[in-house]
């Protein structure tokens, strides 16, 4: 019993300090930088797939920088696969389950699938978080007022000849 007040103050110290290191941004390595800026850039002109190979070198240099996954999701949709899309952006919440982008860009994933009330939950989370002038937010409604770019059976054009095999 003579040392339960050391041990407790011992605990309480160790339990500061680790939150205090949880609170702190992490650096990224300068490589992985320079690569996520060219893959960016390859992802603004248009080539999708040396986008995904400068972000997936990034992700070897440095595997702990979550900002890769959001880079690789959006690389994703841009192809045009919305699942592994929301693949990476869920990798990004079991990380950071507060970060507005990767909640943002997995219900404009969801909504590119047709998941519309799932988008919906997306961007309910994203005003209860971070309100409605947020940025990611605007960005989410407006997909959701535009709906989601699945196309209807009506749309298609009608062939009025049937040939027989």
């Amino acid at each position: 019993m003579r040392y339960f007040p050391a041990a407790a103050a011992l605990s309480l110290l160790a339990a500061v300090t680790a939150s205090m290191g949880q609170g702190e941004e992490r650096q990224a390595d300068p490589r992985a930088l320079t690569l996520v800026a060219e893959g960016r850039a390859a992802l603004a002109s248009g080539n999708t797939q040396g986008a995904v190979d400068s972000f997936e070198a990034a992700l070897v240099i440095d595997p702990g920088y979550t900002p890769i996954y959001v880079e690789l999701a959006a690389a994703a949709r841009q192809e045009g696969l919305q699942g592994k899309a929301i693949h990476y952006y869920r990798e990004v919440l079991e990380r950071d389950p507060r970060n507005y982008a990767a909640i943002s860009g997995e219900g404009e994933a969801l909504l590119e699938k047709g998941a519309v009330e799932k988008a919906r939950r997306n961007l309910a989370q994203l005003e209860s978080m971070c309100g409605a002038d947020c940025m990611e937010t605007r960005e989410l409604s407006a997909a959701l007022d535009r709906g989601p770019a699945v196309l209807a059976a009506e749309a298609l054009p009608r062939q009025s000849v049937v040939t027989q095999n």
